[in-house]
C-alpha cells in the first residue's frame, strides 16, 4: 500500500477514486502510566511514557487506515493526515485519514 501526504503520486496514474478512508483508535492513560509520567515530568525533558503511548496510538490508527483502504479495493492513499482530540480528560481519539485510490504505474 502506497501512503503519501501529497495529492498526487508522481510516476503513477490514478485510475479510480474510492473515497475517504480512515482509521480511528481511542486510548487512555493507565494509572501506572500517569504516575510514571508525573515522575518523569519532575525531571523535565521527553516524557517517554507519553511519547510511547502517542506513537502506539498513531501506529494503530495508521494500520486501521490501511486496512480500510484495502477493504475498498485501494492500492494507494493520497493526502494522508492525522488528527487527535481529547474526548475527556485522559482519553484521546487518534484519527488517520486520507483518500483511497487505485493507481497504475506510468
Amino acid at each position: 500500500m502506497l501512503v503519501v501526504t501529497t495529492n498526487d503520486l508522481p510516476g503513477y496514474r490514478i485510475v479510480e477514486h474510492l473515497g475517504l478512508v480512515r482509521g480511528v483508535t481511542v486510548r487512555s492513560r493507565s494509572v501506572v502510566g500517569n504516575v510514571g509520567g508525573a515522575i518523569q515530568s519532575i525531571f523535565g525533558g521527553n516524557l517517554s511514557i507519553y511519547t510511547k503511548l502517542a506513537e502506539t496510538a498513531r501506529q494503530e490508527a495508521y494500520e486501521l487506515l490501511v486496512q480500510h483502504a484495502r477493504e475498498v479495493g485501494a492500492n494507494a492513499i493520497l493526502a494522508a493526515r492525522y488528527d487527535a482530540n481529547e474526548i475527556m480528560e485522559g482519553i484521546t481519539e487518534v484519527l488517520a485519514y486520507g483518500t483511497a485510490v487505485r493507481v497504475e504505474g506510468l
